[in-house]
């Protein structure tokens, strides 16, 4: 469920007490029978009254509390107007979230396989499937083996939040490779028309993937700085041959 909240609040200053009143809209939805009007009243951290939409009336929770809720509910003028919070509060406040905010989706921007060290135990390889920049907040990583879904050896970390309004999540899975074997990470999200699959590549490891793009990348300097040297080595044995010809 998502919140809004107001608050209000005033404070003694010679004491530094405090006195204050915090206001929440709970809800799963903009249909009004999925909202849940709460204000809650506080003296220093502590409350002693709250009224409840779904309870229709205010509770005291102390002594004072309780004698203070039954005075208010005996208000029909105030009583009805803390039942019509609901309405004129957080409706209006909860239709402008949902289209802008709360009903945005969007699909997660990265999804990448990645070889890992293994802790240590009976694995000898673990694969970390990564999931990045999806919204809303809940999604779902599986693993694949062969097609077919497995929890065995499956750690993931929960949805951490970049700050942004966006997600991230990370899930492993210890295995021990078997000949001919497909393993592949698959994504849910609600933004997602179908899950999302990314299959492992088994043939090379990272590791020895950067090693080959790392030789090849000083092989193909190596050969531009050859060719340099050749063309300046020429350049010079033609330099050298014409000047004999020159006039003393």
């Amino acid at each position: 469920a998502a919140t809004t909240a107001k608050s209000t609040a005033t404070t003694t200053a010679k004491n530094g007490f405090k006195n204050y009143a915090v206001g929440h809209c709970v809800f799963n939805s903009s249909e009004m029978k999925d909202i849940e009007y709460i204000c809650s009243f506080y003296y220093n951290k502590d409350e002693f009254i709250r009224f409840s939409s779904s309870v229709g009336e205010f509770v005291g929770y102390t002594e004072l509390g309780v004698k203070i809720a039954e005075r208010w509910n005996n208000d029909t003028a105030f009583l009805a107007m803390a039942r019509a919070e609901k309405e004129t509060v957080c409706k209006v406040n909860i239709e402008n979230w949902y289209p802008h905010t709360l009903a945005k989706k969007v699909a997660p921007s990265d999804v990448t396989l990645s070889s890992v060290t293994p802790p240590g135990g009976k694995h000898t390889h673990m694969l970390m499937c990564s999931v990045y920049d999806f919204f809303p907040k809940h999604i779902s990583v599986k693993w694949l083996r062969d097609g077919k879904v497995t929890t065995s050896d499956v750690t993931s970390t929960e949805e951490l939040a970049d700050g942004d309004w966006y997600y991230q999540i990370h899930s492993h899975l210890e295995f021990t490779p078997r000949s001919g074997e497909k393993i592949s990470c698959m994504v849910e999200h609600i933004s997602l028309s179908d899950p999302l699959i990314r299959d492992w590549d088994p043939s090379l490891p990272e590791s020895e993937r950067n090693k080959i793009a790392i030789g090849a990348s000083g092989l193909i300097l190596g050969l531009i700085l050859s060719l340099a040297g050749f063309i300046y080595y020429k350049r010079k044995i033609t330099d050298a041959g014409l000047d004999q010809f020159k006039p003393v």
